[in-house]
């Protein structure tokens, strides 16, 4: 490829770009992003237009993609959410926000006079979906661990038993990581005896390491669910916003058609869809494994453990939900906030002890934490 020659001041403003990017990636710790990957052996990859058209299980007349790494992703997860053996179908997305907003879609042209379900904890992306999808939706309390509030659930759908039900499960909540239990949900569907009924999980963070934990929490298909989406670059890790949304195949054959343009089956919600998001969640699986995951799962978890004791033998009253990364505290000043990058909602804080977060990165926070609370 023709090398392209930047002036002096674009090349100046790049290398101050990169820099930036080198600090701000560093020091945060308030965003589920992880930064422990190595996708230098993938570099040749980026010479060419990976676009992975259409269905990526139907093969297309353009052939510069990686479907067949994308086929495996999704293979692997289906595999992990103990999906039915001869009904499942999914795709790499932009994200869990994509994922969501197709989980939502195949529930609309399932049930279109359907009503939706999710608590206040829900992220922000789903009322935005709901409003493109044009479906009604209804706000359920939650719990003050940020789980869904069982009671009012059950209340709510019993004032419309005529309607069928959408739900929509977080498994992990943006906030506090509180995940809804979809086998207790299904129950409720159950006792109501609503037999009309789609279930989607959003599992962006906790969804891809849930399944590793034991006791596993209730969020996959065997527990209930007709679809679940999670993010790729944040437990697994990428350079390049992504994701995965796995549904009963079932479902996604009321949706498909076929387009003669592009030899393919229109499955998805993008046409053209970059085909090295799967290459690198494709990497990182092959070379991580189950056991590769779980062990991820495992020092993310034992981080959180001691962030939550150095906290509160500080005198900071942490906490965190039972198998979750994510530790919540009350806001700590805006320079600490600003640093950190720490997110903030209705007086709290969070950290998030991503895979590549350490006990010394998390012994740094504090002791810079601590000194700005004395210095307030």
């Amino acid at each position: 490829m023709k090398e392209h020659r930047l002036a002096a001041p674009d090349a100046a403003a790049l290398n101050e770009l990169l820099a930036q990017v080198q600090t701000c990636t560093r020091d945060f710790l308030g965003y589920p992003v992880s930064k422990d990957f190595d996708y230098s052996s993938l570099l040749p990859f980026l010479q060419y237009p990976l676009n992975n058209l259409g269905d990526p299980f139907v093969p297309s007349t353009y052939a510069v993609g990686s479907r067949e790494m994308e086929k495996y992703v999704v293979s692997f997860f289906a595999d992990l959410f103990r999906a039915p053996e001869d009904d499942w179908w999914g795709y790499v997305t932009n994200g869990g926000s994509e994922g969501n907003l197709y989980g939502l879609y195949l529930a609309r042209e399932l049930y279109p006079k359907g009503m939706v379900y999710y608590s206040e904890a829900t992220h922000y992306s789903v009322q935005k979906n709901l409003h493109l999808l044009n479906m009604p939706g209804i706000i359920i309390r939650t719990l003050p661990n940020g789980e869904i509030d069982y009671d009012d659930l059950e209340n709510t759908i019993r004032m419309n038993r005529h309607l069928p039900v959408i739900m929509l499960a977080n498994i992990g909540t943006t906030m506090t990581e509180a995940r809804d239990d979809v086998r207790r949900i299904k129950g409720i569907l159950k006792n109501l005896a609503i037999k009309h009924h789609y279930i989607h999980a959003d599992g962006a963070l906790s969804g891809s390491y849930s399944a590793f934990l034991e006791p596993r929490p209730a969020f996959d298909f065997a527990d209930g669910a007709d679809s679940i989406a999670i993010s790729g670059h944040k437990f697994v890790g990428a350079p390049i916003p992504c994701g995965v949304v796995v549904a009963r195949k079932s479902n996604r054959d009321r949706i498909a058609r076929s387009v003669a343009y592009i030899g393919s089956m229109d499955t998805t919600i993008t046409g053209s869809r970059n085909g090295h998001s799967p290459l690198f969640l494709w990497y990182a699986l092959k070379s991580l494994g189950h056991a590769g995951l779980k062990a991820r799962a495992g020092h993310s978890l034992a981080v959180a453990a001691y962030a939550v004791t150095r906290l509160n033998d500080n005198g900071i009253p942490a906490w965190r939900n039972p198998d979750a990364i994510t530790v919540v505290f009350p806001d700590p000043p805006a320079s600490i906030r600003r640093k950190w990058q720490l997110a903030s909602e209705n007086g709290c804080s969070h950290i998030i002890c991503m895979p590549n977060v350490s006990k010394e990165q998390v012994d740094d926070f504090i002791a810079t934490l601590t000194s700005a609370m004395v210095a307030v």
